[in-house]
């Protein structure tokens, strides 16, 4: 039904930048809100950021707000994560995930999910 893939992690020193991306194979993009996740090693997964169908809304945690940007290209299927300053605390595998767009708030189940990608930032 719903396939992500992720690319684009890797190996960035502090305060490097990186761009993540994520393409869905899907009929009808459009029909989704997606959301980057993240998890650290030992740690739980968290939402780091999120957009609506359109792109007209969006959401950061505030670990990530003026540091990363989320966008999306619906033409192209893909969803974006711009990562700038990266902290070595930003180290995580990190998540697409769709949810559809009729799905009430950010914090919803998102029922797809990819295989992650992993970033790994050093000090």
């Amino acid at each position: 039904q719903v396939q992500l893939v992720e690319s684009g992690g890797g190996l960035v020193q502090a305060g490097g930048s990186l761009k993540l991306s994520c393409v869905a194979s899907v009929r009808t993009f459009t029909m989704y809100k997606m959301a980057w996740f993240r998890q650290p090693p030992g740690k739980e997964r968290e939402m780091v950021a999120a957009i609506s169908w359109s792109g007209q809304h969006r959401y950061y945690a505030d670990s990530v707000k003026g540091r990363f940007s989320i966008s999306r290209d619906n033409a192209k299927n893909t969803v974006y994560l711009q990562m700038n300053s990266l902290k070595p605390e930003d180290t995580a595998v990190y998540y697409c995930a769709a949810s559809p767009r009729e799905s009430s708030g950010w914090g919803t189940q998102y029922p797809h999910w990819g295989q992650g990608t992993q970033v790994t930032v050093s000090s």
